[in-house]
């Protein structure tokens, strides 16, 4: 095994009986999953047996994912497996916070409920949506976002790959104009425009929210989405300014990798940042955390 890095998956991989398996398999897992259940009634629950509409609201997504990453992590350290340096994409990166020790497991928790809150109610202003586009270069999704007033790059998470946010109803022909184009937009399964301006509300009462958290200093390399460096400026600043501002998940990757990141464990109930790995760069190796541990259970 190489140089590890933890990656905490974002909005998008969530799905119903996620960490099911996982809590009745390691106790550590069940613990974590118990702490949440303390000060959110019901989010093991919503977890194991929510319905897929359930958890696509943003307010039980992130708790929910959280739950389920932090879970994972508690397996992971039991273990023995500590990574050099974590990173997270989107509500990922408070989980990747929480396995640098910059905060507790339980703060971390709170933070997430508060930031789905909020995020929520901003989407509930509008009626936004998001896609990921693929086949286009990130110069041309930019130049087609530009046509629209309301639709934003958001998330640029690997070659030939770009999310965007922007109103509904101008969702559609941003679509048909990515078809031309030769590209192709697929809808996300998020409710709301996240890394845009439709989330700047979110973004300063997030920060209010942060401030009041006792921060302490990093244990391990944390990357951040809004540089896609390692965090040199205050927390609260990078945790909250992501909320409406792009991803820069491939610049990200590539940065850990400059750093002499060789393999990456997605934590996560998916595989979506395995396979933008994957994507960024061949050479380096990428599982999900339950591939992981299914092969070093096997050993």
């Amino acid at each position: 095994m190489g140089k590890i890095a933890f990656v905490f998956s974002g909005q998008g991989d969530q799905y119903p009986g996620m960490g099911k398996e996982l809590a009745e398999t390691y106790p550590a897992a069940s613990i974590v999953f118990g702490m949440c259940d303390r000060l959110r009634p019901g989010t093991s629950a919503q977890c194991f047996e929510g319905t897929e509409e359930e958890l696509k609201e943003t307010k039980n997504t992130q708790p929910c994912l959280y739950a389920f990453e932090l879970a994972a992590v508690a397996v992971l350290r039991e273990k023995g497996y500590r990574p050099m340096a974590v990173a997270g994409f989107s509500l990922g990166e408070i989980a990747a916070a929480a396995a640098a020790d910059i905060f507790d497991y339980e703060t971390g928790f709170q933070l997430v409920c508060k930031r789905g809150e909020l995020m929520q109610h901003e989407a509930e202003k509008f009626d936004t949506a998001m896609a990921a586009v693929v086949k286009l270069s990130p110069k041309q999704v930019q130049e087609i976002c530009e046509k629209y007033p309301d639709v934003y790059a958001v998330n640029f998470n690997a070659p030939g790959q770009v999310s965007v946010s922007g109103l509904a109803s101008q969702m559609k022909a941003f679509s048909a104009e990515v078809k031309k184009a030769g590209g192709r937009a697929i809808p996300l399964k998020v409710k709301g425009a996240f890394h845009s301006p439709f989330m700047d509300g979110a973004a300063h009462a997030f920060a209010a929210e942060l401030a009041k958290v006792d921060m302490k200093d990093m244990a391990i390399k944390l990357y951040s989405n809004l540089t896609s460096e390692p965090y040199t400026e205050d927390a609260v600043s990078l945790l909250s300014k992501q909320i409406c501002n792009p991803v820069q998940w491939e610049k990200l990757v590539r940065n850990m990798i400059k750093d002499g990141i060789d393999t990456f464990i997605e934590i996560g109930p998916g595989k979506t940042l395995t396979n933008m790995i994957h994507k960024i760069s061949p050479e380096v190796t990428a599982c999900s955390v339950m591939d992981y541990l299914t092969e070093v259970e096997s050993c």
